[in-house]
């Protein structure tokens, strides 16, 4: 086979003639480049029109989706200083346990919009776009209109992606970053300009706003790529480099010197961290912890190392679990193999061409995040998956045009036909995971891959006709399961902490399977998705299949479910249900409504609602999505003691004692038994409050919620 040199198939993009002045805008984006064909630029928008609308469609349902990060926007909308720190209430007494750039989209969208679900989510969706737009421009650029495209293509139909562009948690603004950053640092390669290099260093900076040390995790590969790749001279790759470093210092660390720096008596507490320091929270919980399970005031932990922790299985094969592989792996086989492919064709190009460093730059980025991903022992959700996305987007797009350009060559359609065969294999046995779900599709995706893989074998040889047809077929049958999956996630509604995509029994935690109905979800005024519903329904709790243990974390059995599709998991490690009733939280050492929040009575909001103007907080309870569901519910600021799930040393109870003396705060939210275990650290301080105040003030019963009066001491 003759080796494909990329400068001779897909020269460097050549520069464009500036537009007449005069010629109107919708005309030059009609228009597009002059080297694409005349439906490229009408495909591209239809296509990104389309991905808008399918993200939108059945927003609402999820509600508030995450109340944790739902009570920060509101919060953000109605103090500018919980804006700028991310506090959970807007009297600022704890902030969520990220950076609050990803809140930031939200809370200005609400102070807008007004609070609803749609205000909070869309600016997500916007974010999915966004990604697929960069993703196309980053494609395009360097090989064709039609990589860009199946490239948007690959990566609507991920799951994950459909998922967390619909929810509020930080992973969408993360991938988002992430793709601009791979997109500079690729302009930066074509000709050495600083500005790119210099603007990928921005967007890293930002991302780092956004989920802490996340972001760091494609530098290495992009950093050492552009280091040995760029047509400039050492000396000036060097020193580009390190103004891109200080560029991404900047962007990411004047808020942190801002937090650090400022007098913490008039700040809120940093949440997740042990000893109110951002930078604390930074190397530790969200940061080393992350990776070798040692996380100081951690929910459960992780796996300390093991094979298989709280987290789940650990090791290479992480990402293609039953954990896991749902929810990204589709078609990750084929972004290896056609990675593979690509640096092949490319071995004997020079140093500087740009095709090979487009797969360098989006492979080393694959492979260097999931590699973490697969060997981190510590917190681990299946969502964090989403940043794989635009990496296997990428490769796909131009893996699969590398060849078609070579498929006359029998290396080349063999490798073609090789990687529709593993995608259809892999989505057969993906697919038999759920067996009840559409079980003819398991058969069809297998017998129409199978067929569509001899297709380019015969492409160089049948005609153009039976080429074009045998393409079809594959790329069809390649995305038929993802595609499924993905239509099961548009049409559900997600709420809660950890939440995963596809239909019921897609991922499972700990090999078992998930719970059903049951569990507690705040929805806005007036909304009832299928998860708010299904928890007024109750339910059992989940029983593992044949062969598991359980199916959360730590092997127990599954907590009790939220949604009737199993769309979220509720349980804690261990087995701890995560639904929760209404008003309380789980007892002494439980976990119960950590992960998602409780069921607010039409009773309990109107006695936390009375004469709140005359008070800081209207009321105060042990964890975040147990304040949360309060504060979303009445509107007024709610007190989280001990943050997200009771274990931060925030407030003491001497500081605690001094806001009721003060009479700052007005209602305690019972806790059942003396406060939440949580999962490590100082959880003592929960438990330390909530004791003083069942021995100190009158309790007061609405329903089946328990309230103590903290202006009415019982002596």
């Amino acid at each position: 086979m003759t080796t494909l040199h990329p400068t001779d198939r897909f020269p460097a993009p050549p520069a464009t003639a500036a537009p007449a002045a005069d010629e109107p805008f919708l005309r030059r984006v009609r228009r597009g480049r002059p080297e694409d064909p005349r439906w490229a630029r009408p495909a591209f928008l239809a296509l990104l029109l389309a991905i808008a609308l399918a993200y939108l469609w059945n927003l609402s349902a999820s509600g508030y989706a995450n109340s944790f990060y739902s009570a920060a926007v509101q919060a953000g909308s109605q103090s500018w200083k919980a804006f700028f720190f991310g506090s959970l209430d807007a009297a600022n007494a704890i902030t969520v346990d990220k950076p609050p750039a990803t809140l930031w989209p939200m809370a200005l969208s609400v102070r807008i919009f007004g609070l609803s679900s749609w205000a909070i989510l869309a600016p997500q969706v916007l974010m999915g776009v966004a990604t697929a737009g960069v993703l196309y421009a980053a494609v395009r650029r360097r090989f064709s209109a039609t990589a860009g495209l199946i490239a948007m293509t690959v990566f609507a139909l991920t799951p994950v992606a459909a998922l967390m562009f619909r929810f509020n948690n930080p992973d969408a603004l993360l991938a988002l970053l992430m793709t601009v950053t791979v997109h500079c640092v690729l302009r930066a390669l074509e000709n050495g300009r600083t500005k790119w290099l210099v603007w990928a260093g921005v967007a890293v900076g930002l991302a780092f706003l956004s989920k802490t040390l996340q972001a760091f995790l494609i530098l290495p590969p992009l950093a050492v790529l552009y280091a040995v790749c760029a047509p400039t001279s050492v000396r000036k790759r060097f020193g580009q480099l390190g103004l891109a470093a200080l560029a991404m210092v900047v962007a990411g660390g004047w808020w942190v010197a801002i937090v650090e720096l400022w007098p913490a008596s008039s700040r809120p507490y940093i949440g997740g961290s042990q000893n109110n320091s951002f930078l604390e929270l930074t190397f530790g919980y969200n940061g080393l912890g992350r990776i070798n399970g040692d996380e100081t005031g951690s929910v459960g932990g992780g796996g300390g190392g093991q094979a298989g922790g709280q987290w789940g299985e650990t090791g290479i094969g992480r990402m293609f679990n039953s954990e896991i592989g749902s929810q990204i792996s589709w078609l990750l086989p084929a972004a290896l193999i056609l990675l593979a492919a690509g640096l092949w064709l490319t071995w004997k190009a020079k140093r500087t061409d740009t095709a090979r460093a487009a797969f360098l730059a989006w492979g080393g980025s694959l492979l260097m995040t999931a590699v973490v991903f697969s060997f981190m022992a510590g917190i681990f959700h299946q969502y964090y998956t989403v940043a794989l996305a635009p990496y296997i987007a990428a490769l796909v797009g131009m893996g699969v045009t590398v060849l078609w350009e070579e498929r006359a060559t029998w290396a080349a359609s063999g490798l073609l036909g090789a990687t529709v065969a593993v995608t259809a294999v892999w989505s057969y046995v993906l697919l038999g995971r759920t067996p009840d779900y559409l079980p003819w599709l398991r058969q069809a995706v297998l017998i129409g891959g199978l067929v569509a893989a001899v297709g380019p074998l015969l492409a160089g040889r049948a005609g153009r006709r039976v080429a074009l047809a045998a393409a079809g077929i594959g790329f069809v049958a390649s995305l038929a399961g993802p595609t499924a999956y993905t239509v099961s996630t548009l049409d559900t509604g997600h709420q809660g902490s950890i939440v995963t995509a596809g239909p019921a029994g897609a991922s499972t935690m700990g090999g078992g399977g998930r719970g059903g109905p049951g569990g507690g979800g705040m929805q806005p005024p007036g909304q009832n998705s299928r998860n708010g519903q299904a928890n007024q329904q109750g339910g059992g709790m989940g029983r593992p299949p044949a062969g598991g243990q359980g199916g959360f974390p730590g092997g127990g059995p599954q907590g009790q479910g939220n949604q009737q599709n199993g769309r979220q998991q509720n349980a804690m490690p261990g087995g701890s249900p995560g639904g929760m009733a209404e008003g309380g939280m789980g007892g002494g050492g439980g976990m119960g409504g950590l992960l998602n929040g409780s069921s607010v009575s039409s009773q309990a909001r109107k006695l936390l609602e009375q004469n709140a103007g005359a008070y800081t907080w209207a009321a105060a309870a042990i964890g975040s999505q147990n304040a949360a569901s309060y504060q979303l519910a009445t509107g007024d600021p709610v007190m989280a003691i001990g943050g997200f799930n009771g274990s931060d040393p925030s407030p003491t109870l001497a500081r605690f004692k001094e806001y009721v003396e003060d009479g700052k705060i007005h209602y305690f939210i019972s806790s059942g038994t003396g406060g939440m275990g949580g999962g490590g650290g100082n959880s003592g301080t929960s438990s330390e409050i909530s004791s003083w105040v069942e021995d100190t003030f009158e309790k007061v019963t609405v329903g089946s919620a328990t309230f103590y009066d903290l202006t009415r001491p019982t002596s």
